[in-house]
């Protein structure tokens, strides 16, 4: 027994040493990330400040941390996250501080719906009397798209506007297959679903050509009609420029074309900012970017809590990146279980994936319905295939005018590889096995009875689909049928056959819940956690090994180190016991 006290001691006197070490070290070591990540304390705000959009990077739904490895590399992380934007803009229209909106077109990009939002959050802000200028030494179309919303939008002098309307380039890799001996087997429902051609066809099937052409038209009509209502020309005007390859212009003429306001270099456009904060010339702009300038904004609270839950990339089942099947399920199960949470917002921004996780989602969802509590879908960019699915069950669903959404098909792809194998490799193959249809193998096609039966489980996986989508929206399985088939459309369309509710941007979605539910006051909580900062992470993972060299030394000296843990845990007074037993 002596012995096995000493050895217990001897055993909680190094774990309480190797904590210390580990605690030093990460103490160092904070102080050593946070030296170079900078100062993270609050931002202070000064008088005749101005909100500064560095449109450098693409626009993303939230903040996203650099990795570690992102860090060892000098990787810089310029995305803007479109909540923090909104959310600066919105703030900064009543604060005191701030006398101005500057967006610095550096050549940035973002989504027509995440570009729209920020435009109507713009529209919204010079109510305030405050003023917005745009600066760019050249302007790309999604930059002009969104410094069109601007009173003044200045351009370098010997700069570039480029205007071209909206398109892009297929790519088709079935001759490289043919070359290379790999059969693609596709299975399929739905006429337009198109994601499968590049791998059977060598040019889009006509069925793709048409659904393309009538989404893409209707949404460069309105970003047309946004850019002209702003620069104070006709929608006519604006394609006149996009067939004349304005980008190969003289800019001279363009303030007098309203394409700019006016021509001006850096350091004058500066200048002219300068005198519209009352700084003197020597003086720098006072320019805080909107994530910093959020960290200035008071949190409000309120009984009422809205969950604004992001659905952002691929649907994947497992993993870490994108909308992951078995992490979000039960994250919105959670939800429906938290008495704090009162509703729920899904933010789609995804073109789908999985089938499998987009079903677990859908049911996730369906609980958090079942609880009582009212369920909201805001679309982004694009929510179609699987991003309708995990949508279609919502109370109410709102997309933009831009929105790309629908695509309600099914599709899976199987490559055969026996061609490569056998006839430019020279490997053959023999199977043997009990069964007809044990084996299936890339090295083999299919044989009819193979492909009927993948066929069949493809058949059975759109008609869930149909199903879900015909049971959310409160329509005949044949109505969705009719406007299902894969098809892609845009928001204007979507809302006019039924997809979805309304026309409507994040801030709206959640104010219309608010309203419908009688929530005078409300708060909002963004779940899941953002991607944390390498530094961290770091922290985490060294709590982590920290709590494992814990497990893996105590043995059975556990019930001893537990014991102590709570004593020093105890208020002082009831740790006045004369022992402490240990059975």
């Amino acid at each position: 027994m002596k012995q096995f006290l000493i050895s217990v001691l001897a055993t909680v006197a190094g774990l309480f040493i190797t904590m210390f070490l580990c605690m030093a070290g990460s103490f160092l070591m904070l102080i050593m990330m946070v030296a170079m990540s900078g100062n993270s304390s609050t931002p202070t705000l000064e008088k005749h400040s101005i909100l500064h959009l560095d449109l450098s990077g693409d626009i993303t739904e939230r903040r996203e941390g650099r990795s570690i490895m992102d860090e060892i590399q000098g990787i810089e992380n310029k995305s803007l996250p479109l909540n923090d934007i909104i959310a600066a803009i919105d703030n900064a229209a009543t604060d005191s501080n701030i006398d101005g909106i500057y967006l610095e077109c550096n050549g940035g990009s973002g989504g027509q719906a995440s570009l729209t939002y920020i435009i109507e959050a713009l529209n919204k802000f010079k109510e305030s009397g405050k003023w917005v200028i745009a600066y760019g030494d050249s302007y790309s179309q999604s930059n002009y798209y969104l410094a069109s919303a601007a009173d003044s939008l200045w351009l370098n002098p010997i700069g570039a506007v480029d205007i071209h309307g909206l398109g892009g380039n297929l790519m088709f890799y079935k001759g490289l297959l043919d070359k290379l001996g790999i059969e693609v087997q596709v299975l399929k429902v739905g006429t337009y679903k198109s994601a499968v051609e590049p791998f059977i066809l060598t040019a889009p099937s006509e069925a793709n050509i048409e659904q393309v052409k009538a989404y893409i038209t209707p949404i460069w009509n309105y970003m047309s009609y946004v850019m002209a209502e702003s620069r104070n020309v006709t929608p006519q005007t604006i394609n006149e420029w996009a067939d004349s390859m304005i980008i190969t212009q003289d800019p001279s003429t363009f303030a007098d074309r309203n394409v700019v306001s006016a021509l001006k270099y850096r350091h004058e456009a500066e200048e002219a900012m300068k005198e519209l904060t009352s700084r003197n010339a020597d003086d720098k702009l006072l320019l805080i970017s909107p994530s910093k300038y959020v960290q200035t904004i008071r949190k409000k609270s309120s009984d009422n809590r809205i969950a604004v839950l992001y659905a952002v990339g691929d649907i994947v089942e497992s993993g870490n990146e994108g909308i992951v099947g078995d992490k979000m399920a039960p994250l919105i199960l959670n939800l429906a279980d938290d008495d704090d949470i009162d509703a729920l917002v899904l933010r789609v921004n995804s073109g789908g994936g999985s089938a499998f996780a987009s079903e677990q989602i859908w049911e996730a969802l369906e609980q958090f319905k079942a609880k009582g509590k009212p369920f909201y879908v805001s679309m982004g960019d694009v929510a179609a295939s699987g991003g309708y699915y995990i949508s279609c069950g919502a109370d109410k669903i709102f997309c933009q005018p831009v929105t790309i959404t629908g695509s309600i098909g099914i599709f899976g792809m199987i490559p055969s590889l026996k061609g490569l194998m056998t006839d430019h490799l020279g490997i053959t193959t023999a199977t043997i096995a009990t069964n007809p249809n044990g084996q299936m193998s890339l090295m083999e096609p299919f044989t009819p009875v193979q492909r009927q039966a993948m066929q069949n489980m493809i058949n059975r996986g759109y008609e869930t689909f149909v199903g879900r989508c015909a049971e959310g929206r409160g329509m005949p399985v044949d109505s969705i049928k009719a406007i299902a088939e894969g098809r892609v459309w845009d928001g204007n369309t979507a809302l006019r056959i039924g997809l979805v509710d309304g026309l409507a941007n994040l801030s709206e979605v959640i104010e219309a819940l608010a309203e419908d539910n009688g929530y005078d006051d409300y708060k909002i909580v963004e779940y899941p956690d953002p991607k944390l900062e390498w530094w961290e992470e770091f922290l985490y993972a060294t709590n982590g090994i920290q709590q494992r060299i814990i497990d893996r030394e105590l043995g059975e000296a556990r019930p001893v180190y537990d014991a102590i843990k709570r004593v020093k845990e105890m208020d002082p007074v009831q740790c006045r016991m004369p022992e402490i037993v240990i059975e």
